[in-house]
């Protein structure tokens, strides 16, 4: 994937009983084109697929699929070892890994891992030294010191791979500024897509504090978790009450999708089942074979 790219996949929330069929799926995204698989990070949910374990045995049986945990629950994932599991996974699968960094939500749980509870300003701060140590451990060099507010690391030798893009699943102003800073994505929160008061008021957030450090805000791309049924005829309304997509045919999908990316920005799109789970076979198939080609031609024809 390049920064250019415009990103399809496909994700799900999958528990144990899920991998032969989460396996099933992945390769068949994998023939039919897409780009990227997309598993949620709940190590304290014990029916749950280890997040990392799943897409590593995922990117061993694919060729180009992309592997991403949307997003990484970093609290119990401290960034050195998360470095190492990347980089590893990196160099294992030709650079089929993108990291997704959060600075976990659900900290009731993820106390319950032994884990020391943080403030969610800490939580934030924690967040964004452990992207800019998973980068620093990445790529080769001389040993790496680093003595954080929240990492302490002492002569550790980078591996001699580039650290993968970082997306994020910010959502707060202070978790959305450290997007902009040190991340390479973003994925807005609750599923909101780009007609969404969510985004119209975070993203420029992210923009921002890009520039105020010195970086182009158009290399931070913005991919969509997007829920929604594919039909086989249209919907009379793809909207409901609240302005939310809720799906609808084959070309009603790629008119939205291609008026988002040529009209709001919009560089990448995720199909989550709108039931949660694994997503269903048949939309699977329409949304790498039919849906994606279509918006990836459509929007090349208008970009001259």
């Amino acid at each position: 994937m390049s920064l250019q790219d415009i990103v399809f996949g496909f994700g799900a929330h999958s528990v144990v009983d899920d991998g032969p069929e989460l396996l099933r799926m992945a390769r068949q995204a994998d023939r039919d084109g897409l780009d990227i698989v997309s598993l949620s990070d709940h190590p304290y949910l014990g029916a749950r697929l280890d997040a990392y374990a799943a897409l590593g045995f995922i990117l061993g049986r694919t060729e180009r699929l992309a592997g991403f945990a949307n997003v990484t629950n970093l609290p119990t994932r401290p960034a050195p070892m998360l470095a190492r599991t990347v980089t590893s996974l990196s160099a294992l699968s030709g650079g089929r890994v993108v990291l997704g960094a959060g600075a976990g939500g659900l900290w009731d749980r993820i106390a319950d891992m032994g884990v020391p509870r943080l403030n969610p300003g800490d939580a934030v701060d924690a967040f964004e030294e452990a992207i800019v140590l998973v980068k620093k451990l990445s790529g080769g060099g001389p040993p790496v010191t680093h003595h954080g507010r929240h990492y302490q690391v002492n002569r550790i030798e980078p591996a001699p791979v580039a650290a993968p893009p970082v997306w994020t699943g910010s959502v707060g102003p202070k978790s959305l500024a450290a997007t902009g800073r040190v991340a390479d994505g973003w994925l807005p929160g609750h599923a909101a897509d780009w007609l969404s008061e969510r985004y119209r008021t975070s993203r420029p957030v992210i923009d921002e504090a890009a520039a105020a450090v010195g970086r182009d805000p158009r290399e931070i791309r913005t991919v969509f978790n997007f829920p929604g049924r594919i039909t086989d005829r249209p919907l009379a309304a793809t909207r409901d009450g609240d302005g939310r997509w809720i799906g609808g045919s084959v070309g009603q999908w790629v008119e939205e999708l291609t008026g988002a990316v040529l009209e709001h920005g919009a560089s990448g799109f995720m199909l989550f089942s709108p039931r949660g789970g694994v997503t269903n076979p048949v939309s699977l198939g329409r949304w790498g074979s039919e849906i994606a080609p279509a918006v990836r031609e459509a929007v090349s024809k208008e970009s001259g």
